[in-house]
């Protein structure tokens, strides 16, 4: 079977396998970066006349696909090419067993090294947009999302571009500063990693915020580690205390702001968030959001989900951000406007709750699926499968989603939700029905 070979460089010379893969193959594939960066190297005069560089990343992987069979190719990548890098677009192509790894150290790994801080526990995110501007994407993480995701992470490294700079990540976290729990922050910034103007840069979110930095680079954050050993034991005293008493699931209806009775009742938003089967990691579009329970509850059980809360009615808009605010979830964003175009800019989901489709369902299921359809062909998937879940409660709903998801290729599971509740009347405990309601359930593995 043709192989096709992915090389890491930039830290350390190649090892033997494969140097002699890159000094026998017919074309070594790079960007001209790369090419730079590779003149270092040993084997570089050996094979500079057969070093092909194309525009993009795209026009590489379509050349790959169409010629790895056909020539013996390696391509240079950055570092090591499976972290947010090229070996993951390459395996998603031609699959695993046509691709063969061989990884240098990874940016963020080098820049730990150099400012002498563990990686241990630390939360590592990409907020590159990818390297064309034209088809720039929107990153799991966005950069409103560095002083939330402080909160709950002593330390954060970060995989920046031109347009989420070190100095722009800085400047966000100033103005969310008041929001952390620990106000004292040390970044780093380490530019041009491997290269002989490479440099490290120290300071506070104030200071960086008003520099600029070379690129490429890398961002680390880390809690200033002097107040973390002053506050330590007022941690370790209180940490017990804030998980006996940190609800992470069983939101009651009267805790959530609302209006006339618009919410996804608690026996059913439970039964939903079940069917969801939630990613720790990933996206969650809220379709019809409504107050945001089945949000605020999934932002609650995930913090690391980064969840859209679309909704169109300005009241309910009103009720989900005093909802966020007062519950203090930082993983949401939410989205006011009519779906399916409000969907149009949003990256692509792993997960989908539709509350509500003001009866353009269909267009909405054609959306989502074109939505996680392109996110394949870009290799950015996450969840293995798209599950879609849908609360329906009328007959007409019911027919229309399992005609829906059946037409697009979907395995369909249907539950009917009914639920009684105790009532007090005469000084006697009764039981009152509520309207039952129907959660459909699609999944689709678009492997």
């Amino acid at each position: 079977m043709s192989k096709m070979y992915v090389i890491g460089i930039g830290f350390r010379p190649l090892d033997k396998k494969a140097s002699y893969i890159v000094q026998h193959s017919d074309v070594v594939l790079a960007n001209s970066r790369l090419v730079e960066v590779f003149k270092k190297y040993s084997e570089y005069d050996s094979v500079k006349e057969r070093f092909l560089v194309h525009g993009s990343v795209y026009e590489t992987l379509d050349y790959i696909s169409a010629n790895y069979q056909k020539k013996k190719l390696s391509l240079l990548a950055a570092g090591d090419p499976m972290f947010f890098g090229i070996g993951r677009l390459v395996i998603e192509r031609l699959g695993k067993d046509a691709v063969e790894v061989f990884p240098d150290l990874s940016s963020i790994q080098a820049a730990f090294s150099r400012v002498r801080e563990t990686s241990n526990n630390a939360l590592l995110i990409s907020l590159h947009g990818g390297p064309d501007p034209e088809k720039r994407r929107k990153p799991e993480y966005e950069l409103s999302d560095v002083p939330g995701l402080l909160k709950s992470h002593n330390k954060i490294a970060v995989l920046t571009d031109k347009v989420n700079s070190p100095e722009a990540i800085a400047g966000t976290i100033c103005k969310g500063e008041g929001t952390l729990p620990l106000l004292s922050l040390k970044m780093y910034v380490c530019e041009n990693l491997g290269y002989d103007d490479e440099k490290v840069t120290e300071g506070t979110p104030e200071e960086l915020s008003k520099m600029s930095f070379g690129h490429p680079n890398v961002v680390i954050i880390v809690q200033n580690t002097e107040d973390r050993t002053q506050n330590s034991e007022k941690e370790a005293r209180s940490a017990v205390s804030s998980q006996q008493s940190e609800i992470k699931f069983g939101i009651k209806e009267s805790e959530i702001q609302h209006s006339k009775g618009l919410i996804t009742k608690d026996e059913v938003r439970a039964v939903a968030i079940h069917k969801l089967r939630l990613p720790q990691t990933g996206v969650l579009w809220d379709i019809g959001a409504g107050s945001g329970s089945v949000s605020i509850e999934a932002a609650i059980i995930c913090p690391d989900l980064k969840i859209y809360s679309i909704e169109k009615d300005e009241e309910q808009l009103t009720n989900i951000t005093e909802n966020k605010n007062r519950l203090l979830v930082d993983n949401i964003e939410i989205v006011g406007g009519h779906a399916p175009e409000a969907l149009m800019q949003l990256p692509a989901p792993d997960r989908v709750f539709i509350g509500g489709s003001s009866g353009r369902l269909s267009e909405i299921i054609k959306v989502i699926e074109s939505s996680y359809e392109l996110r394949i062909t870009n290799y950015e998937l996450n969840a293995p499968s798209l599950i879609i879940v849908i609360n329906a409660a009328t007959i007409e709903t019911l027919n229309e989603a399992l005609q829906v998801l059946e037409k697009n290729g979907f395995k369909i599971d249907v539950s009917e939700i009914s639920v009684s509740r105790s009532k007090v009347i005469g000084g006697k405990r009764h039981m009152s029905a509520l309207n039952p309601v129907f959660v459909i359930t699609g999944e689709k593995n678009l492997k």
